[in-house]
């Protein structure tokens, strides 16, 4: 192991089914690198610190080289201390019954205050990427609330979608995955959110060619990309955790490195006004990054008036959401 100085590195919601299936991902180096050592610094609500003590020994049995040390915490303040890179994992989910807005308002004061303690402890370097549902918004009311933190270090994440996206596209071609590129997922991510086909390359080559089906790319393809969280809850009974933790390992992979060419890949960046979007949205964009923590939207590509109607619906939900949770925004 290189003598490097050990990041500190923040797990919310460390106990649930997603920070399970990441932490041993980090602890290995999977997130930072072969070379890097970590703090792990791991929150919880009090009820779940039985359940986080019992994954910190699982952890210790690994006897990964990289973890200098773990910290575990119910305190904001503490779980941020000086950390480079917090994922917000933990957020409550909708339950039956309960509307959008009333899971907003519920999030946001999670959120909220995650948000002024990571302005107030994190390190001065720190990236934010939110995870836990509905992450768009979410994210939103923690950037909102931490101003001392610059817009362009937040994220939520829409790598799951673009991931999802990519396999489909890959087994309707009949190609590797690794061969689609410029997968981009625009908006929300929910059930509206727009998986971009028509700028999504196999193989170097338009989608759209590859795949001469416009009635699967504007149907099939988008509901099975929009629904899949669901699907696998039916199918298996319970979220897609493991998918989620290898989504947030790509994402930070993404905003740390510089993207290949003229490749791009999907973040839920602060809109800035691009495409027509309302400046300060949580939005999914087409993002290229460049190697040093900085990155810019990706402007110029063309959508017909199918992709436009679609990228206006989901605008349209982020807009209803920020207006919903508009009395918990400073």
């Amino acid at each position: 192991m290189a003598a490097n100085s050990p990041i500190h590195v923040t797990v919310t919601g460390a106990a649930g089914q997603i920070g399970y299936a990441l932490l041993f991902r980090i602890a290995s180096g999977q997130l930072l690198g072969p070379d890097q050592p970590v703090v792990l610094r791991l929150l919880e609500i009090e009820p779940a610190m039985k359940a986080l003590e019992g994954v910190v020994m699982e952890i210790d049995d690994c006897s990964f080289p990289l973890v200098s040390d773990i910290v575990t915490t119910t305190d904001l303040n503490t779980a941020f201390d000086g950390t480079s890179w917090a994922l917000l994992v933990g957020s409550i989910p909708r339950k039956a019954g309960m509307e959008r807005g009333d899971l907003l308002t519920v999030n946001g004061g999670i959120f909220g205050p995650q948000g002024r303690a990571i302005a107030a402890s994190a390190a001065s370097d720190v990236r934010v990427l939110v995870v836990g549902n509905p992450c768009n918004t979410n994210c939103l009311i923690a950037r909102s609330s931490a101003p001392e933190v610059p817009g362009d270090r937040w994220f939520a994440m829409t790598r799951l979608d673009e991931n999802r996206a990519k396999s489909q596209l890959a087994h309707r071609a009949g190609v590797p995955v690794a061969s689609v590129t410029n997968m981009a997922i625009w908006g929300n991510h929910s059930a509206t959110q727009f998986p971009d086909y028509a700028n999504a390359l196999l193989g170097g080559k338009p989608a759209g060619e590859v795949i001469d089906d416009i009635d699967w790319l504007q149907g099939e393809f988008i509901t099975t990309v929009q629904k899949r969280g669901a699907a696998i809850i039916e199918a298996r009974g319970l979220s897609s955790a493991a998918s989620a933790a290898n989504a947030a390992i790509d994402s930070v992979a993404s905003i740390r490195g510089a993207t290949p060419g003229d490749e791009f890949t999907s973040l839920a960046v602060i809109s800035r006004g691009e495409y027509g979007v309302p400046e300060g949205l949580q939005f999914g964009f087409p993002v290229r990054t460049n190697g040093s923590g900085g990155w810019s939207v990706v402007e110029g590509l063309p959508h017909d008036e199918f992709a436009t109607a679609r990228i206006r619906i989901t605008t349209e939900e982020l807009e209803a959401e920020r207006a919903d949770v508009a009395g918990l925004l400073p």
